[in-house]
């Protein structure tokens, strides 16, 4: 069985290496970040079994899987809340919640062991488990944010933003009259409040509204550079590995 560990906290990983290896599982290929799994799974046989952690340091893992193909079976390391774990549980192998334990990983490895003979591959949608993660019933987008500006505080209607962007590890709002405010969150956070059809993740730094794109041009290396009505500060770029998504998103 080939295995692999992505959790981006090394001591978890070390432990649930060794945890696994008195299993009798051998997991020899630990990755720690959205960045480095991509490039890995890009030169490497992909495995049997991932062992998934879903915050990374550098973003969602479900990032991994939108940037390429990947039908490994996978078995979820989370901290996430109890109606996100019933969720997971519909469409995966198990979750497994933080601190993990020990009978609880024997049990997920025994259920992979056994379907993997009658599925032997366990092929996720990861879009499916994004829209899981909150209860469709109950979910909705932000219609406003609130920004301090000096010692007021200032409501800013969210289809008035051309764009969200972090700089100097501060996230920012940009709006269509041209002036910029600082967020409390992080793009991460930002994302279960963004209406899908309206606002896009074109790279690690960007989200735009689409009714604030102007024009878009061929970039190097088969990016995309996109001009805002108004943004100029810098140069928005739509990352090669989410130009098919983007395009597919404008449609």
């Amino acid at each position: 069985m080939n295995v692999i560990i992505i959790e981006d906290e090394k001591p978890s990983a070390r432990r649930l290496q060794r945890m696994l290896g008195k299993l009798e599982v051998e997991a020899h290929t630990m990755l720690h970040s959205v960045e480095e799994s991509i490039a890995w799974f890009s030169e490497h046989t992909h495995p049997d079994l991932i062992f998934l952690d879903i915050q990374l340091s550098d973003g969602l893992s479900f990032e991994i899987f939108e940037a390429l193909e990947i039908n490994s079976a996978i078995i979820f390391t989370t901290a996430y809340d109890a109606y996100a774990l019933q969720a997971f549980k519909l469409n995966s192998i198990d979750y497994l919640l933080k601190p993990i334990d020990e009978d609880d990983l024997a049990k997920a490895v025994t259920k992979y062991k056994m379907r993997v003979p009658a599925q032997k591959q366990v092929v996720l949608d990861f879009n499916d488990i994004r829209k899981m993660l909150v209860n469709p019933l109950d979910r909705s987008y932000k219609k406003r944010f609130s920004v301090k500006v000096g010692q007021h505080l200032k409501l800013i209607a969210t289809e008035d933003i051309e764009c969200f962007y972090s700089e100097n590890k501060g996230t920012y709002a940009y709006t269509r009259d041209g002036r910029n405010y600082l967020l409390d969150v992080s793009l991460e956070q930002l994302e279960p409040d963004l209406e899908p059809t309206v606002f896009f993740r074109v790279s690690r730094k960007f989200y735009v509204n689409i009714d604030a794109i102007k024009d878009m041009i061929s970039y190097t290396n088969s990016r995309l550079q996109i001009k805002l009505n108004t943004y100029k500060d810098q140069d928005v770029i739509v990352a090669r590995e989410r130009v098919k998504d983007f395009k597919d998103w404008l449609e």
